[in-house]
């Protein structure tokens, strides 16, 4: 059995009711829309994994000592 979608959600920004039809949907308006690409785009928001490996760990506080590190797993050594 399909699951249904929602009708409505809560902003969450501002946790108003918005229904499915609405332009700006999940969002109230284009202002907590903005608000929150802000937020993303500060670094607000983060979505973040656990390293588990010991030897990655010591190489990224290696490259990161160094100035090397870029956040997206490639090296700036050529």
């Amino acid at each position: 059995m399909p699951k249904k979608k929602p009708l409505s959600l809560r902003c969450p920004i501002c946790r108003t009711l918005v229904l499915r039809t609405q332009e700006d949907f999940p969002f109230c308006s284009d202002r907590c829309r903005t608000i929150d690409l802000g937020k993303w785009a500060s670094g607000g928001y983060v979505i973040s994994t656990k390293i588990n490996d010991p030897e990655l760990l010591e190489d990224l506080a290696e490259q990161q000592s160094k100035g090397k590190f870029d956040p997206d797993g490639n090296s700036s050594e050529q």
